[in-house]
């Protein structure tokens, strides 16, 4: 059974920062672009970042870049989503995602992904 578990939400203040985790297992994912997305109370899910299997070349929302840092260690079948400079207007329940055969232009479209976790509470606090 394929899961993709995230970890490493929590509550944090304005201008601080946290790692989310997203592990994946009962399947490799070699090949796959990674993502991330996330839904805010009342509002649509919207793309954050992700980063492509080959070349490890990334995409990121126009609101967090220069913030958030995604990562993999392929290895571990996990990614990463470094997230800094936290803002209240972040808040959301993060969710990764797992694309069999990602856009070669933008990973930013949620339709292309196969695989979804659960979701881990990010809340950001003024």
């Amino acid at each position: 059974q394929v899961q993709l578990v995230e970890s490493g939400g929590g509550l944090v203040q304005a201008g601080g920062s946290l790692r989310l985790s997203c592990a994946a297992s009962g399947r490799t994912f070699s090949g796959y672009a990674r993502g991330w997305f996330r839904q805010a109370p009342g509002k649509e899910r919207e793309f954050v970042s992700a980063i492509r299997w080959s070349g490890g070349s990334t995409d990121y929302a126009d609101s967090v870049k220069g913030r958030f840092l995604i990562s993999r260690d392929d290895g571990k079948n996990t990614v990463y989503l470094q997230m800094n400079s936290l803002r209240p207007e972040d808040t959301a329940v993060y969710y990764c995602a797992a694309a069999r055969f990602p856009s070669q232009y933008w990973l930013g479209r949620s339709a292309q992904y196969d695989y979804w976790g659960q979701g881990t509470q990010v809340t950001v606090s003024s």
